[in-house]
């Protein structure tokens, strides 16, 4: 069912990617507003993109999921497991770690990305991708410096974070593999479908309260899943039907600016003078892979 993409506007994946940095980086804002436990969060955030987009995808692209394979069918179905594992660990990790240890730990996604393409072959990143790997890291690792604090269950939350970081990357991989073949709608439907049944299955289980919330909360879900999810996870869901894993999650760190900016703009918050040197490195890792990806 492989189908040629259509030619783009060179202007226009730029802006697409734009906004969906613009649209995730409103996920750190509506979390903050939403007073709930985080995998209820999680499970709001996932669910409503799922209950409006699922519909949409079984009653007008019924037909390209007749003609999908085995092994897309599993890939599409572990995309949106890793993407309610990646939630559920590395949003659980801030109750045990400190937010900038989460963030400098999830925010590993680029090399998780890179050595699981090199241990299932299934591509090689250029040197220049190595490179802006190594700078979105560290650009990473400073914007998270500063408040670092550890105790007794920091270690356990930092190993969340990882394995957040970790599956965010297979959500990418797996994404890349059957979004050169499958339309965006078809494949958000059944990633966020998965991701929601996981999602809310654990949420159930575990007996998390899931009514009685605030107005400001009930918001703060809805937020996070219309702008957050739908738009922006959404475009860089579009984008792996044309660009390598690698690049997307590169992309992927132009959140922690984009966080930045929005709580500065709506919070007064102003970022500590060295963080600037960390949302420098991330800029110039993403120009540079943008550069470098054909």
């Amino acid at each position: 069912m492989s189908k040629a993409r259509p030619k783009l506007n060179p202007a226009f994946p730029p802006i697409v990617l734009a906004i969906g940095v613009a649209c995730i980086s409103f996920g750190a804002i509506f979390a903050r507003y939403a007073d709930s436990p985080p995998l209820v969060k999680s499970a709001y955030r996932v669910g409503i993109s799922a209950a409006i987009v699922v519909p949409l995808a079984v009653i007008f692209y019924w037909r390209e999921y007749r003609g999908m394979s085995r092994r897309e069918i599993l890939l599409n179905v572990l995309s949106g497991l890793f993407l309610a594992l990646h939630f559920a660990t590395w949003i659980t990790s801030l109750d045990y770690t400190s937010v900038a240890s989460s963030v400098i730990l999830v925010d590993t996604i680029p090399i998780w990305t890179a050595i699981f393409n090199l241990a299932f072959g299934v591509a090689r990143p250029s040197r220049t991708m190595w490179f802006c790997v190594f700078l979105s890291v560290l650009g990473a690792a400073i914007v998270g410096y500063g408040d670092i604090s550890f105790d007794g269950r920091a270690l356990f939350g930092d190993a969340l974070a990882v394995a957040g970081g970790a599956a965010a990357a297979a959500y990418i991989i797996c994404g890349r593999e059957v979004r050169h073949k499958l339309g965006l709608v078809p494949y958000i439907g059944l990633c966020y479908g998965t991701a929601a049944l996981a999602l809310w299955a654990v949420v159930l289980v575990m007996g998390y309260p899931v009514t009685g919330f605030s107005s400001v909360t009930w918001g703060a879900f809805a937020g996070s899943a219309l702008m957050s999810q739908l738009l922006g996870h959404s475009s860089y869901n579009w984008a792996l039907g044309y660009f390598s894993s690698a690049f997307v999650g590169i992309m992927l760190l132009g959140e922690p600016i984009g966080s930045a900016i929005l709580a500065y703009i709506l919070f007064g918050e102003i970022p500590a003078p060295v963080k600037f040197v960390g949302f420098a490195l991330l800029m110039t890792a993403i120009v540079m892979a943008a550069r470098d990806e054909k």
